[in-house]
């Protein structure tokens, strides 16, 4: 325990983030199946893609701007309390305003306020324990949080068995609003102070705060960023960066092409909401076992071999679900859904995120985290946005059994990109422990 920091001895304010993510959890799964009850089918999966979208575009300006107000602020409780209930009161908005434009604009208007927790949540794990408790106690922040949103679309899975799926925004509002009181209650306000840069810098809260949101500005990226990451792409010599970006731009975009469109798929193979909530459900609770695991099989092997092994099995997961949905009519679509989700969303995104954020810990360290971070950010952003809104389209003109195989197809050329990275120090087995 160092000297001066409160609550050094116990962090019982994590489990106030419980909650909140029991809210949020399901909360991306709902909107979309709201959209498709207001709009039917075809209308629903072009609306819900444009929702998907506007989120994850809106997370970008959210993320620079609140990271620079956490670093301005200094208010860790302030500033999560706040947070929290703000986005109770935005979720009774989903109740009180139940219209296409009033989803989409509700859904934006959370993604803004949501991201602003992220980044003094790591900040204060670092600010109020010892850095040899650090990595115990970012393990268990993911950990509530995943059990958390387990937790929530366990819940959902219940509640559409008997009442509106609309009427879910209450519930989740009063599970959001129980986060604020207990982290205004519990969060200690810390006497040492880090920038956001510190989460940089350890590969723990570095992980936590990637997981939480795969985008993290230590400031905003300029042009001059860009030409310089990609610049090195001409030469063997400097081209791990540039590969490695372009390898992270068809990860992000195939699984904005794939998850959004796989709410909307399910339903138009008549699948109910509790069977939808059921497989998203199954899939978020393989993916909290597999990452402990992910961790210490990503440990014994070179990064890019793992990470290409996380792209494959993800790959050929996608396409065996569009080719069922090719080839099945109707509920029995539920089979395949259910089998062949929970390893893509499960064990190979979990191998896969480890080893790849892992890789991208690397490259932070090696050259400015301000520059690097701001250009992996803007381009995950960007093409987890862009694949969102293809996704809808897509889905409509060419059907979901297209888009599911030409997401699968997207990593399997974000593997064989991976086949041209230099080796790097680094990059072996044991090297990033």
């Amino acid at each position: 325990m160092e000297p001066g920091r409160p609550g050094a001895k116990r962090v019982n304010w994590v489990y106030s983030t419980f909650p909140v993510a029991v809210a949020t959890g399901p909360l991306g799964t709902m909107v979309q199946l709201y959209l498709i009850q207001l709009n039917g089918v075809t209308l629903g999966t072009i609306y819900a893609s444009l929702a998907v979208a506007v989120f994850n575009g809106v997370s970008i300006p959210a993320a620079i701007f609140w990271g620079f107000a956490t670093d301005r602020l200094h208010k860790r409780r302030g500033l999560i309390a706040g947070s929290y209930a703000a986005m109770a009161a935005i979720l009774l908005m989903f109740y009180f305003d139940s219209t296409t434009a009033g989803t989409i604009g509700t859904y934006a208007v959370f993604s803004f306020v949501s991201v602003a927790s992220a980044t003094p949540l790591n900040l204060l794990i670092m600010e109020t324990r010892s850095k040899g408790e650090w990595a115990g106690a970012f393990a268990m922040l993911s950990m509530v949080s995943s059990v958390g949103s387990v937790g929530g679309l366990l819940l959902s899975t219940v509640w559409s068995q008997a009442f509106p799926l609309i009427f879910l925004s209450v519930p989740f509002s009063l599970f959001t609003l129980a986060s604020a009181a207990l982290s205004a209650a519990t969060i200690p306000e810390p006497a040492v102070i880090f920038e956001k840069q510190a989460v940089a810098m350890k590969k723990s809260s570095f992980f936590s705060r990637l997981l939480t949101l795969p985008i993290f500005f230590i400031r905003a990226p300029r042009v001059s960023d860009f030409a310089s990451a990609f610049k090195g792409l001409r030469s063997s010599l400097t081209s791990y960066v540039p590969l490695f970006y372009i390898s992270t731009i068809m990860f992000y975009f195939s699984s904005g092409l794939f998850n959004t469109s796989f709410v909307p798929a399910m339903s138009a193979f008549e699948l109910t909401s509790v069977e939808i909530f059921a497989v998203i459900l199954v899939g978020a609770a393989i993916q909290t076992l597999a990452f402990p695991g992910a961790g210490r099989y990503v440990g014994s092997q070179s990064l890019v071999t793992t990470s290409a092994q996380g792209l494959l099995l993800r790959g050929w997961s996608y396409i065996v679900i569009g080719a069922a949905a090719l080839l099945l009519s109707g509920p029995l679509f539920v089979v395949p859904a259910i089998v062949m989700y929970p390893v893509a969303a499960g064990v190979a995104f979990a191998v896969y995120y480890t080893a790849s954020n892992t890789m991208m810990f690397n490259t932070v360290q090696r050259k400015s985290p301000g520059a690097a971070l701001g250009v992996y950010s803007a381009v995950v952003g960007i093409a987890t946005m862009g694949g969102s809104l293809a996704s809808g389209f897509v889905s409509v003109y060419l059907g979901f059994d297209t888009t599911f195989v030409f997401a699968g197809v997207l990593l399997f050329a974000a593997v064989a990109i991976l086949a041209q990275l230099p080796k790097v120090p680094g990059s072996e087995p044991g090297s990033h422990q």
